[in-house]
């Protein structure tokens, strides 16, 4: 195979594999994000609970200031009585009177029905607390992993950029520039393999000519309908 040739597989391998870590250590990034994510909307479901709690109880307060004056508003009804002269006076002391147990009973039941909302609302609370502290330590427990996979990813990085930059010592200059311009618009796929006859980057059947001097390897052989590099991969890789 061309010397040439085979140094511009050996690049474009090492470009397609660098192109490939952001990815993997985005997908890393990813996973923390999600359990990241769900404790915030925890958070965020916790701190409304606390709101309607202290809606909750500032509504049973103004009940219990209200019931108070009610009663006191009692009070008052049975002193009057003892003064009352007429028929008239008495049966409108009476009413204000039912109308007062009416609104104490009312208030005993929005009271009762405040505190049983309260019980309620405190028990969610307990158990998104305990959700969210089992989220945190989930989210420990993966930062540690996400940052090993991570700093694993980056070794290898390193290790095809240092073969990369030794690759490109030895490089051809107008080999190279060759290349960058076909990778500016090809991108990870300037140099392809040939399959069956058809060009892996535009995927359109190559002539025969053109076929056969790709797999004579004696020159860089352009696809005629794309312009990628082309090569033909030994037996065993194509397979």
């Amino acid at each position: 195979m061309n010397k040439y040739l085979q140094d511009l597989i050996k690049l474009s391998k090492f470009d397609t594999a660098i192109s490939m870590f952001e990815p993997k250590i985005e997908n890393e990034k990813a996973k923390l994000a999600t359990f990241v994510e769900t404790a915030e909307e925890i958070k965020a479901s916790i701190n409304a609970l606390y709101l309607e709690i202290d809606d909750i109880k500032s509504k049973r307060t103004k009940n219990n200031i209200h019931l108070s004056e009610l009663k006191s508003k009692l009070e008052d009804i049975s002193k009057k009585n003892d003064s009352v002269q007429t028929e008239k006076e008495l049966k409108a002391l009476q009413l204000e009177e039912e109308i007062a147990k009416e609104q104490i009973a009312f208030a005993n039941e929005e009271i009762n029905r405040l505190d049983t909302l309260a019980e309620t609302k405190e028990e969610s609370l307990k158990e998104l607390q305990d959700k969210l502290t089992e989220e945190e330590e989930s989210i420990k427990e993966i930062q540690v992993a996400v940052d090993n996979t991570i700093e694993e990813i980056n070794k290898e990085r390193n290790v095809v950029y240092q073969d990369r930059s030794e690759l490109l010592e030895k490089f051809d200059n107008k080999i190279l520039t060759f290349y960058e311009k076909i990778k500016r618009w090809a991108k990870d796929s300037a140099v392809v393999p040939v399959k069956k006859q058809a060009c892996y980057g535009c995927y359109m059947k190559i002539n025969d000519k053109t076929y056969a001097e790709v797999i004579k390897s004696e020159e860089i052989i352009n696809c005629p309908h794309c312009g990628r590099i082309l090569y033909k991969e030994d037996e065993t890789e194509e397979a």
